[in-house]
């Protein structure tokens, strides 16, 4: 179960054990070109995480599906739409990305979570399948005809200040 807590959607009680170090929030159009936009905000702005060029190239993978599900099934390619895009540092290295959109959100989240399924026969339906595989926490909010929010959590140790191979 989520609740909201000032704006941001948390698991209950999540507020006790991190606190926010960093943000950001910005939103954009729903346009396909803006896939590349979202993606190299966030995985910049994760760069500040100890991790590896690798965890950040998985990062921006996921953050391209969620913004890409939001353009393709929440608002079937509407560019006159916006999608938003929220992510949190927290002070025990999680790096929170919540991906947003008004669209037509999704009948049956169950359905929608299982590897090759789409509601577009032309799609592999694996978007879902990979966030889940490169994030440690993943959760669908939706609501059919108000949209969709994923929120993906991604845990990084304090590795102290350690040069990193």
């Amino acid at each position: 179960m989520l609740s909201t807590i000032k704006g941001r959607w948390t698991s209950p009680g999540l507020e006790m054990r991190m606190n926010v170090k960093n943000y950001v929030r910005f939103e954009f159009s729903s346009l396909p070109e803006n896939v590349s936009f979202a993606r190299s905000c966030v995985g910049a702005f994760a760069s500040q995480l100890e991790c590896t060029l690798e965890d950040i190239e998985e990062i921006k993978l996921v953050v391209s599906e969620a913004v890409s599900n939001s353009i393709i099934h929440g608002y079937n390619n509407d560019p006159s739409q916006k999608i938003e895009v929220m992510v949190s540092i927290f002070d025990n290295g999680s790096l929170e990305i919540i991906v947003k959109d008004f669209g037509k959100g999704i009948e049956d989240i169950e359905q929608a979570m299982q590897p090759t399924y789409s509601s577009n026969p032309t799609h592999m339906g694996l978007g879902f399948t990979f966030m889940r595989s490169f994030m440690d926490e993943m959760e669908v909010l939706s609501e059919p005809g108000k949209g969709t929010s994923v929120r993906l959590q991604r845990h990084f140790p304090s590795q102290g200040h350690q040069a990193m191979a």
